[in-house]
């Protein structure tokens, strides 16, 4: 079966998507530095919007894409598009969770085995003509306790590795959590509060919505173990980087690393003073093969959609907290 429907890809993709869809009839315009005043005059003409986190499509978009079936995120979070306008519209959104899946959660686990041993503040004192070798006495992950807040895709992930290196595994969500998976690592139940109280390392995996809007705040903070350390690869906006930096700075915590932030680029971010932090330019699915399995993720959604394969909307949404 081949397609006629045009599609317009606004951001860098791997090029394994626009060989699918024109494999399958689409016309791909593909044009990965387009602008948004570019995006609202030719908006109206595509059937199928892709972006990545690049490109913002918005209210105003959204309502001149009259003949917008389908627009997809290549990526897991959803905030860059207006859902509200799209879902009045009777456009669908999809998204590729399954393609950042393994990438986040190994960057996840970097990041802590990083925390553990010191090793971005070893790095940086021997570029800057420092042996402190004496400061840096680490801990191990083996017996540490993981709190994993959100037990999707990335989340179980997550605790597969963690468990792998003997982590004991704490988890909350909003919605059931998987039976056969909480059996598999020996996952310790908890609500929300007992989770950030227990934790040695606590890891977010949840999407940005108005209930996880700083969903870890000073009062939330202040219930942790002063050697407590945040891991954030989900959404800048879920944990209060200024409640996070006094709490680290004044001790009340042991520790952050921040893969996302409220704002981005997080040029100047006062975070950066701190010796016991981490910081990386929002890296999660940025890896080759990441990249290539949302593409091909994302093709084949579209693909079956137009097939009529696929009648629903293919977003996991997370609900309220």
């Amino acid at each position: 079966m081949s397609f006629e429907d045009s599609v317009l890809i606004c951001d860098e993709v791997d090029p394994i998507l626009n060989k699918i869809l024109e494999d399958n009839g689409l016309k791909v315009s593909y044009e990965p530095t387009i602008t948004p005043e570019q995006i609202l005059e030719k908006i109206s003409s595509f059937n199928i919007v892709i972006v990545r986190s690049r490109t913002t499509v918005t209210k105003e978009m959204i309502e001149k894409a009259d003949n917008c079936k389908v627009i997809a995120r290549v990526g897991v979070g959803l905030d860059n598009v207006d859902q509200d306008a799209a879902k009045a519209k009777n456009i669908r959104v999809i998204n590729a969770v399954e393609g950042a899946m393994n990438a986040v959660a190994e960057l996840v686990l970097g990041l802590m085995l990083s925390l553990a041993r010191q090793t971005a503040r070893g790095d940086r004192a021997i570029r800057n003509g420092q042996w402190i070798k004496k400061e840096l006495k680490g801990t191990e992950l083996r017996g540490k306790y993981l709190g994993i807040i959100g037990l999707g895709n990335i989340g179980k992930r997550l605790g597969r590795l963690a468990r792998a290196l003997n982590m004991n595994i704490i988890g909350y969500d909003v919605v059931p959590i998987d039976e056969e998976f909480s059996k598999e690592v020996g996952l310790m139940k908890a609500d929300l509060n007992t989770l950030l109280q227990s934790s040695d390392y606590i890891s977010i995996h949840v999407p940005l919505l108005d209930s996880t809007y700083h969903l870890l705040d000073e009062q939330k903070m202040s219930t942790m173990k002063n050697t407590a350390k945040i891991i954030n690869t989900s959404r800048g906006g879920v944990v209060d980087e200024d409640a996070l930096y006094n709490a680290i700075k004044n001790g009340t915590l042991g520790g952050a690393a921040l893969d996302v932030f409220e704002k981005e680029p997080a040029i100047g971010s006062k975070l950066a003073e701190l010796d016991n932090v981490i910081l990386t330019p929002h890296i999660g699915a940025q890896t080759k093969e990441a990249q290539s399995l949302a593409a091909n993720v994302i093709a084949e959604k579209i693909i079956q959609i137009l097939r009529g394969v696929i009648w629903v909307s293919l977003v996991s949404f997370m609900p309220e907290l």
